[in-house]
């Protein structure tokens, strides 16, 4: 076998795996099937976006996080007036949510930097073979999945801002609908021309010069400074051990994984064999380390904003501090009544994750986003920019107000665990803040519970929100009600749903056989090679 990827799209998944089968390894099929993702799960992903790669070599070791992640834009620039920022209301049902698009929402994108570095350290084949399946489906067009076009539909009021997006997303006359004909004007010769020039076509070359004409003559605040100073860091992994295993999670600008290593570290000190999965026991655990997480999370954004990354991980990872956490743990279980609620802010929703292992072990985890998108492409190039400056709560201390040239923070979380110096399980997710939840339960329930990749994937989960456990159907009712009976807050889910996550996992067992598992809450896909 060449390997196996689990990802969000079919046509996301062939993109690897046709990759795979030409003798590319699992960077290789990543960065592909991360192109084709722009087009295929176009609902929720845009090449104009940003992300974070984690990758592991078990030939040597190492692992490595590529953080593409955005820049806050204005280096050297002059803020225009008026900005080009408007508010649009999305109706999620049961909430609305504010968002901002425009070109004053554009942060610096970091996709295109991030996968041709990535391309460049570690794949076998060139660029330009790799952006073959994208240029395929950016030439021919394809039937949109059924969750991207629901998800399309959810942001109309994104997705039609300005006649550009108007010509792609309705281009009938209507919302564009499952299995619609998705096609993106101009797109194929934008991405024939990177398959030649690379990355500096989009930092210096006609790709960033049209970027950045638009952005100022329409109220934006990208400079070429912005693109040309924009860097990949190459980070080293957070390393947790976990039962018998070794996580590896990424730093900051990754606020999501040292928020899960914390999580992790509280459950590892609780015996879950004793606590069957779906049982009372096991529900009240999974609240009360939720909320711990949240009742600690001011602590690390204190230590963060005012320590070396190193010195702030170690101080809030650290085993005195986890112990206390744990001693509190213990004694809400101990008096069966819920401690005390913390909400956390809310994150970005629309994101999309792959997977990918290769025949050698090679292992990516990999995590996208676009934000929303700011609702509008750039004139004859087919790329639609990110809207992560509309991100309310990207910027707790308000709009623009956050000095130019800083990473943001993300909670986009990819994971790579290990056994015994081997690959035994990829995985990441989209979903915001529950990107935390989903990580850790998926975990937990291959680990602890020891089940089939599949089902740790797909299971019902929980997640603490507005002030109580949300519980996906799935559980137990006998086992909800007894704890609503102790006085839990809970909120009944009816139907499985994507506030939950979506895991795209892949899995080396213990006889060395890969698996991948698609998330069939958010339109999950698998391929093997």
């Amino acid at each position: 076998m060449r390997g196996v990827i689990a990802a969000g799209d079919t046509q996301t998944a062939v993109a690897g795996q046709q990759i795979l089968q030409a003798g590319g390894n699992a960077v290789d099929a990543a960065v592909a099937a991360a192109f084709a993702s722009f087009i295929a799960e176009v609902g929720v992903v845009h090449l104009g976006g940003s992300g974070i790669a984690h990758l592991y070599d078990p030939q040597n070791g190492r692992s490595l996080v590529y953080d593409f992640f955005s820049n806050t834009p204005g280096l050297n620039g002059n803020p225009p007036n008026p900005l080009d920022f408007h508010q649009v209301t999305i109706d999620f049902g049961a909430t609305t949510q504010d968002f901002y698009l425009g070109r004053a929402s554009v942060a610096v994108p970091g996709n295109i930097a991030g996968l041709c570095q990535m391309a460049a350290d570690y794949g076998r084949l060139p660029l330009s073979q790799l952006l073959e399946p994208a240029l395929k489906l950016a030439k021919d067009g394809h039937p949109l999945a059924k969750f991207q076009a629901d998800t399309c539909t959810l942001l109309q009021p994104l997705y039609t801002h300005t006649a550009g997006m108007r010509d792609i997303f309705m281009a009938n006359g209507r919302m564009i609908q499952a299995n619609d004909t998705i096609f993106i004007p101009d797109l194929y010769a934008t991405l024939q021309t990177l398959a030649r020039e690379g990355a500096a076509f989009a930092q210096s070359g006609a790709l960033a010069q049209a970027l950045l004409h638009d952005q100022a003559q329409n109220g934006g605040l990208l400079t070429a400074d912005d693109l040309a100073s924009y860097q990949v860091y190459k980070l080293p992994s957070i390393r947790l051990p976990y039962r018998d295993t070794e996580i590896l999670l990424p730093p900051p600008c990754s606020t999501g994984g040292v928020l899960t290593a914390f999580t992790l570290k509280l459950l590892s000190h609780f015996d879950m064999q004793k606590r069957p999965h779906g049982s009372t026991a096991h529900l009240q655990l999974l609240y009360e380390i939720m909320v711990a997480t949240n009742r600690a999370r001011p602590l690390w954004d204190e230590a963060n904003d005012t320590l070396p990354v190193a010195e702030a991980i170690g101080r809030f990872l650290d085993d005195g501090f986890v112990q206390r956490t744990v001693s509190d743990v213990r004694d809400a279980l101990s008096s069966q009544h819920a401690s005390r609620f913390v909400a956390e802010p809310p994150a970005p929703n629309n994101t999309s994750h792959l997977s990918v292992v290769d025949g050698d072990g090679l292992a990516v985890s990999l995590t996208t986003t676009a934000g929303e998108s700011a609702g509008y492409v750039v004139p004859g190039t087919g790329f639609i920019p990110n809207n992560m400056m509309g991100e309310a709560d990207l910027h707790p201390n308000g709009f623009h107000s956050r000095p130019a040239g800083q990473r943001i923070p993300t909670m986009m979380t990819p994971v790579i665990v290990l056994k015994n110096g081997q690959t035994r399980l990829v995985l990441g997710s989209g979903g915001s803040i529950r990107i935390r939840s989903a990580i850790m339960q998926v975990l937990s329930n291959l680990l602890d519970y020891r089940m089939k990749l599949h089902d740790a994937v797909n299971t019902a989960r929980v997640h603490v929100e507005s002030g109580a456990l949300q519980c996906e159907a799935g559980f137990d009712e006998a086992a909800v009600a007894q704890l609503e009976g102790m006085g839990y807050p809970v909120n009944r889910w009816p139907t499985r749903s994507i506030y939950f996550g979506g895991a795209h996992s892949v899995s080396r067992t213990e006889n060395g056989r890969l698996v991948a598992a698609g998330d069939n809450r958010r339109g999950g896909a698998t391929a093997v090679a």
